[in-house]
């Protein structure tokens, strides 16, 4: 990889709610730390193609209506796909792991086929899951996840795919204390924050799949601890 890390940024302009672009951001200078150049890829919903040909690939949240129709230029331009077939890491966010998944219902009743990336199917619930959420995570090396939920989805996944993490403060998917969705290397997860900003293991997991190779460990921000133990707190005080 001579010429650095590729990050592809999808749809923008139709998914990125809370924040989600953040998590290039975090990529970006996680790179820039440990010396590795990078360059990111902002794919708008207007361009003629998705390229299959970056390194990591990243999908925020957004409304019924923008997910549906991030669905279409998705399904129109199938380089996400082939890039997921070839291994390469994606982050799915919110209504970007319900697009990930292989259907799901927006809040009109309609059912929507998705991308099929991860086994995973998503119907709407009577009432929003909003609020901080703690995770156990099942990926060796990422520990505790933290992040800030607000969804009307719930997501049961399939045999294809295990959970992100087991909640242990909020709601996740709502079914069997289950957070977010693997299959390979395509990671999807309900938390905002950005994600990666609040739990870089995760964020290094994601460049190390990128890059095929571990990364050199690095000293965290103090104010990143600071930040895991405030939202620890917030779950100290306000049990579910």
């Amino acid at each position: 990889m001579s010429g650095g890390v590729r990050i592809a940024l999808l749809l923008p302009d139709l998914l990125g709610t809370y924040g989600d672009r953040g998590n290039v951001l975090v990529l970006e200078q996680r790179l820039a730390w440990r010396g590795i150049p990078s360059e990111t890829v902002t794919v708008l919903s207007s361009a003629p193609e998705v390229p299959e040909s970056c390194d990591v690939y990243l999908l925020g949240g957004g409304e019924d209506v923008a997910q549906t129709a991030a669905m279409r230029v998705l399904s129109r331009s199938p380089g996400l796909q082939r890039a997921a077939a070839r291994g390469v890491p994606v982050l799915g966010i919110c209504g970007g792991l319900q697009l990930l998944g292989t259907e799901f219902t927006t809040g009109d009743g309609v059912r929507h086929e998705g991308l099929g990336l991860v086994d995973a199917v998503t119907e709407p619930a009577g009432e929003r899951a909003i609020g901080e959420v703690t995770a156990n995570s099942v990926l060796a090396g990422v520990g505790m996840l933290t992040g800030f939920e607000n969804h009307l989805g719930r997501t049961r996944l399939g045999a294809g795919s295990v959970p992100l993490g087991r909640v242990t403060r909020g709601t996740g998917n709502g079914h069997e204390r289950a957070e977010g969705a693997v299959r390979g290397h395509v990671v999807c997860t309900y938390l905002h924050g950005p994600i990666l900003a609040r739990n870089p293991a995760l964020a290094d997991l994601l460049l190390e799949w990128a890059m095929g190779a571990p990364l050199q460990p690095i000293a965290e921000p103090e104010e990143l601890a600071a930040l895991r133990v405030e939202r620890t707190r917030v779950r100290a005080r306000n049990p579910k």
